[in-house]
């Protein structure tokens, strides 16, 4: 069952259409959600031309998402990181058979109306990008097209789910190889989640809307998400993901699945590490599978990583506030 907690039914991005004497719905909660569901337990890669993208596929992924650069080259070029050139993504979704995700930056509808009008199979709207708005993120029920956001905590997901968002991937800091940010944040979020479900089993009602106003979203959203005791869509995890160890980790601590970034194609044993994360992902309660599967790697070939610590830009906090 797919939870509908933060829906809303008369959406401007429902349409309806007659093909072939059928009559045809898009763009309900269900089918966007839904679409997010296929993919639990699998790895979303960051690709940036047609040939990664097949790699993407050959090892496993259940989708790609396109960039114009990977993290870690964006962290190095600065200025201002926009979405994908169009003709790269229509060549990549030529060349594929699974679903073709491409980012946007946060706040700019426009993009993500060019995303959509090229039939994407999802948008993500996203910090690693330049901010377009850092006080707005976009209103994602205006469109068809299902939306991923990232998140540091239960109360940026609630409040992307409130506008739209049909998937939420928990916030580490791209482009670095190191998980650690990544492992807090979903940590973060299974602590709140636990925090509201007990208010919620006390009958604690008061309390619930004290937590609602704390994270700005409707009361039926925060009640809906503490009686199911998780997000009421699938979680991914995202953010310096490097090897396979790192991805099992990940899936462990309650994560519906991984995106995958520049730990796959700034490795130089980017096949093999390709397919060992898919492997770890599905595998992840199977130690020995995961033992394997980092067998399949050669950690002198890893991305060298970098200390989130020593960092001047972190992506991870633009649009946090919104």
């Amino acid at each position: 069952m797919i939870p509908l907690s933060g829906d809303l039914p008369n959406s401007k991005g429902i349409k309806s259409e007659n093909v072939d004497s059928a009559d045809v719905t898009k763009g309900t909660s269900i089918l966007k959600r839904g679409f997010a569901h296929m993919l639990k337990n699998g790895v979303v890669m960051d690709v940036t031309t047609v040939e990664q993208a097949q790699i993407a596929e050959e090892a496993g992924a259940v989708s790609v998402m396109v960039l114009d650069k990977l993290p870690s080259d964006v962290r190095k070029a600065g200025g201002v990181a926009r979405t994908a050139s169009i003709k790269v993504i229509q060549e990549i979704m030529d060349n594929v058979t699974i679903p073709v995700m491409a980012k946007c930056r946060i706040g700019h509808v426009y993009e993500a109306k060019v995303l959509a009008e090229a039939n994407v199979d999802m948008v993500d709207e996203s910090e690693v990008l330049t901010p377009a708005d850092e006080n707005h993120h976009i209103w994602k029920w205006d469109f068809t097209t299902p939306f991923v956001n990232g998140a540091r905590s239960l109360a940026e997901a609630l409040r992307r789910i409130e506008e739209g968002a049909a998937m939420i991937r928990t916030k580490g800091e791209p482009g670095t190889g190191n998980v650690a940010e990544a492992v807090l944040h979903i940590k973060k979020v299974n602590d709140e989640l636990r925090t509201i479900k007990s208010i919620y089993d006390s009958g604690d009602k008061q309390d619930l809307v004290k937590m609602a106003r704390e994270f700005k979203v409707s009361f039926e959203l925060v009640e809906e998400t503490a009686k199911i005791g998780r997000l009421p869509v699938v979680n991914f995890a995202a953010g310096g993901i490097a090897t396979p160890a790192d991805a099992a980790y990940l899936m462990s601590l309650g994560c519906d699945g991984i995106f995958v970034g520049s730990g796959i194609f700034k490795a130089e044993d980017a096949m093999e590490r390709a397919r060992a994360t898919v492997l770890a992902t599905t595998f992840w309660e199977d130690a020995e599978a995961v033992k394997e599967a980092q067998k399949m790697i050669n950690e002198k070939q890893s991305i060298l990583g970098l200390d989130v610590n020593d960092l001047e830009l972190r992506m991870q906090e633009r649009g946090g506030s919104a």
